[in-house]
């Protein structure tokens, strides 16, 4: 079992970690769009380990037709043993070692505190952003991280991305994030920002999901 975070105030956002609390729908940061959506894989272990496997080896985002550049490691200490209680609060942190893993490409796979750069474009406009990997967590049951924007992008604020092997064997792929726009279109019309992350939501799904069809 891992869970790990990393404490870093670089991010250009102040609600870090937002994303893990269950009612940011209903109480989303000052000024941002909350969004969330579930979808499920399918059941059994071997789709919630392969699922979780492609989901830390950025598999969602390479697939959604967005490139991945200059991944680095965490400047400071990680802190691994980190979990999170009912109102998403961060409790029992621990400094433990944790072994970076790699793709066949020699590409780290995800991990608390790695910062890269996004580049792609959603909605027909250009993505460009510096990211920091808020928190990473494996868990018997659960796989996933947060991602938080540095700066450069035309949105600012977090996803979270989670894979959950319930209880009943079925397996399901959640998506949670807040947005809040920066660039003047989006804080113009902020139907925009909406559009923006359903494109992205529709398009990590067909990356991580087996059953996923293209709606008609």
């Amino acid at each position: 079992m891992r869970r790990g975070t990393f404490r870093d105030d670089t991010v250009d956002y102040v609600a870090v970690g937002a994303t893990h609390a269950p009612d940011l729908m209903h109480y989303p940061p000052e000024r941002s769009v909350p969004a969330e959506n579930s979808w499920r894989l399918g059941s059994g272990e071997d789709r919630f380990r392969s699922a979780g496997e492609a989901l830390l080896s950025w598999t969602a985002q390479r697939a959604a037709g967005l490139t991945i550049e200059d991944v680095r490691p965490a400047a400071g200490p990680a802190y691994s043993g980190v979990s999170f209680d009912a109102d998403g609060n961060p409790i029992a942190p621990s400094t433990r070692e944790v072994e970076q893993r790699f793709d066949a490409d020699g590409v780290p796979f995800v991990g608390p505190g790695m910062t890269l750069h996004l580049r792609g474009r959603v909605s027909g406009m250009r993505a460009d952003a510096e990211l920091r990997v808020i928190s990473v967590t494996e868990e018997r049951r659960r796989i996933g991280f947060v991602l938080g924007t540095v700066g450069g992008s035309v949105v600012s604020g977090e996803e979270l991305f989670e894979i959950e092997w319930r209880d009943d064997d079925e397996v399901w792929f959640t998506v949670r994030a807040f947005d809040a726009p920066n660039a003047l279109l989006y804080r113009m019309f902020r139907t925009l920002v909406k559009r923006r992350r359903k494109e992205l939501f529709a398009r990590y799904l067909r990356a991580i999901s087996p059953l996923y069809a293209t709606p008609l």
